[in-house]
């Protein structure tokens, strides 16, 4: 038809203004673009990384206000993205804005630019979707003027989904809004059939008769060689990693599934004399914007992250992915890989598999959704506070979760339509919400196999990139050819055994500060000032609990009943650098480990030359301090269960436990024996949680 051609001739010319003169369009991206121009579809993209998915909602953007549409809407949960987004549409004329959380105070001025018709490109991040001010005032009208809607990352829609959040289930709500006659765009280079089943039933949310578009392309990436090296211990891959990273090609990316993990790899890397960084979802938005033009520019060997530096980063060059730990799914193993060699003819790909892999993924599965007994207890006090409600800190005293669970658990139930919110307080929603136990039980069970998959994934063999598109449902795998299991090994070798060694010391050379509580829950949940003179004082930790320096010892030790002389040697090396003020110590006893605490606190005495005190006793037997979620479950779970049973020297005591899993334990022993006349309290363990 003359009009498709002219759209092909127009949409060609765009192009070039985003990618240069000699870009050409990859099979089916026109086709999308005259879909949602010409024909108002409903389309989904599965393609894979690099593939230009957004090169198609630019280009289509461009001509629908061409042709007098209004502006588009692009929902995207990649800060990274929103800022490489903004400057790329700039390319094409394109008025790009967002708003995000790193810029919630602009809203305003760019309502105003709305209203003038000032904004071509709207990129929003779907926390807004769920912010009510936004959802009722702001959404309608946009709504009604919109010419677009594209939903990036699309997978996170379906809770099928690898990153499933429940802030993409409001778009929704947008879909409903939408008049007659507005494209609709999904993108994702993740998602396997059910997944895609799940986003297209959504896209005919509000508009059953939508015509409805889906193109999948082949997820096949011949540019990267992949390889899976088994080292269980922290300190083997802290090794191989300052032994290969040196040898990859350009500049990468080295993956960690925790903050504190990020940080150490990148402590030592930096202490081996490789340009390496930490990214995680806590760094500031000015220190990730910095590190990120670091490595685009190649001032780093590697950024060392957390799936925070994930979705949306694009640097077409980058040379390698190395897993210090493994994802959850291969899906979510297979969009972190993407980011490599997007626009090389070779890049590295490396896993390096762990032994506290499955540990950590437990924790992520364990947290997605609440259970029945604590979503029936939330409901029922919001019952019972019928208009008044109750907010997140009242919750904590009557839950066994942490604040930040409750508050995700309470962000699943708004999207669910159990709960409404008002500011800060929560209401039950007049309705007949009920608890979905048959469809979280088979989302948990995926989550399941999925980390099965991951945890055979190079141990089948097959080839990987064949397992990668396969677990995809890719319709055309193959194998690469190129991979470890293709073509045999290269990076499998042991690290050198002075290394290791060295790698160890790192992980057992950064003793932990414990901060001193200076706030209480009270019975209702708030925060209450301790008394100054029932302070504790500020403590120290071998090692961090999982650390894999000396945390293994600990484990041995708890599970030998005692702990090795190694342990009181460091634990008195630690003490003496510290350099406490304190005359005795005393131990806090446990009646399901015995002896164990009282006798290194006894030996640990000894190698300090300072006298053991054995007053504190258990006065009634608690269920595990790790079992308790958040500070007014903590504090409750502690209060009577110590006694001291005769009167304290007056010196500063040095109070030694092996675990802290919250500091209450130590915080409250340690006030009791204030009050009993002791000096000041100086707590000592050997691991922390945190």
């Amino acid at each position: 038809m003359p009009q498709t051609t002219d759209l092909a001739t127009r949409a060609t010319e765009l192009l070039h203004d985003l990618a240069g003169p000699q870009a050409r369009f990859r099979e089916h991206q026109l086709e999308a673009i005259a879909d949602l121009v010409e024909r108002s579809a409903r389309v989904l993209c599965v393609q894979r990384t690099g593939w230009g998915k957004s090169a198609v909602y630019f280009i289509a953007t461009a001509l629908l206000r061409e042709r007098g549409a209004g502006p588009a809407l692009i929902v995207s949960p990649l800060l990274a993205l929103m800022r490489n987004q903004i400057a790329a549409a700039q390319k094409l004329g394109i008025r790009a804005h967002t708003v995000n959380s790193t810029n919630r105070d602009a809203w305003h001025e760019i309502d105003g630019l709305l209203q003038a018709d000032a904004v071509d490109l709207l990129l929003i991040s779907p926390e807004r979707l769920n912010n009510p001010q936004f959802r009722e005032t702001m959404l309608p009208a946009f709504a009604e003027r919109v010419g677009l809607l594209v939903v990036d990352e699309a997978h996170c829609i379906s809770d099928w989904g690898h990153d499933f959040r429940p802030d993409y289930r409001r778009i929704a709500e947008m879909l409903q809004r939408l008049p007659a006659g507005v494209g609709v765009l999904c993108t994702t280079a993740t998602a396997n059939d059910r997944v895609v089943a799940d986003v297209e039933e959504q896209l005919r949310t509000g508009h059953q008769d939508a015509q409805l578009v889906a193109y999948r392309g082949p997820l096949h990436r011949e540019s990267l060689r992949l390889e899976v090296v088994e080292l269980p211990g922290q300190a083997d891959r802290l090794a191989w990693l300052a032994t290969h990273l040196p040898t990859l090609p350009g500049s990468g990316i080295v993956y960690t599934l925790t903050k504190r993990d990020a940080e150490q790899v990148a402590a030592w890397l930096t202490g081996r004399g490789i340009a390496a960084e930490a990214y995680t979802g806590e760094t500031a938005t000015e220190q990730r914007i910095a590190t990120e033009d670091r490595l685009l520019s190649n001032e780093r060997k590697c950024v060392v992250a957390t799936s925070a530096l994930g979705m949306g980063y694009d640097k077409p060059d980058l040379g390698f992915v190395v897993h210090y730990q493994a994802p959850g799914s291969v899906i979510a193993y297979y969009q972190q890989v993407g980011r490599a060699g997007r626009a090389i003819e070779h890049a590295e790909v490396i896993l390096l598999r762990g032994a506290e892999d499955r540990r950590i993924q437990d924790f992520f599965i364990e947290q997605a959704f609440p259970r029945r007994e604590v979503v029936d207890t939330v409901l029922t006090h919001l019952d019972q506070a019928g208009e008044e409600g109750a907010s997140t800190v009242e919750l904590t005293s009557l839950v066994n979760l942490g604040r930040g669970r409750i508050e995700a658990m309470l962000k699943v139930l708004d999207v669910e339509g159990a709960v409404t919110r008002d500011g800060a307080r929560w209401r039950r929603a007049k309705n007949d919400w009920f608890y979905d136990a048959e469809r979280y039980a088979k989302v948990t069970e995926l989550r399941r196999r999925e980390q099965a998959t991951m945890a055979s994934f190079g141990s089948d063999g097959r080839c990987l990139m064949r397992a990668l598109q396969e677990e995809l449902d890719d319709p055309d795998p193959r194998d690469c050819g190129r991979c470890s299991v293709c073509a045999g090994p290269r990076l499998a070798t042991q690290p050198q055994p002075e290394l290791v060694r060295a790698a160890l010391e790192h992980l057992r050379s950064r003793p932990l500060t414990l901060d001193a509580k200076k706030m209480s829950p009270d019975a209702d949940g708030r925060m209450r000032r301790i008394a100054a003179d029932v302070q504790v004082c500020e403590g120290r930790a071998l090692a961090r609990i999982g650390d894999g320096g000396w945390d293994p010892l600990v484990r041995d030790g708890r599970r030998s009943g005692r702990f090795d002389d190694e342990l009181v040697r460091a634990t008195a090396a630690l003490v003496r650098d510290w350099r406490p003020p304190a005359t005795w110590v005393a131990a806090v006893p446990s009646t399901r480990t015995g002896q164990l605490v009282p006798d290194f606190a006894q030996r640990l005495a000894q190698a300090l030359d300072l006298p053991c005190v054995d007053l504190v006793r258990r006065a009634d037997e608690r269920p595990p301090q790790r079992q308790m979620a958040n500070a007014a479950q903590q504090v409750t779970n502690v209060r009577g269960a110590f006694a001291i049973v005769d009167d304290p020297p007056s010196g500063g005591c040095l109070l030694v436990d092996d675990l802290r899993h919250s500091g209450w334990t130590l915080a409250m022993v340690g006030g009791q024996l204030l009050r009993r006349g002791s000096g000041e309290v100086y707590p000592l363990v050997l691991a922390t949680a945190f």
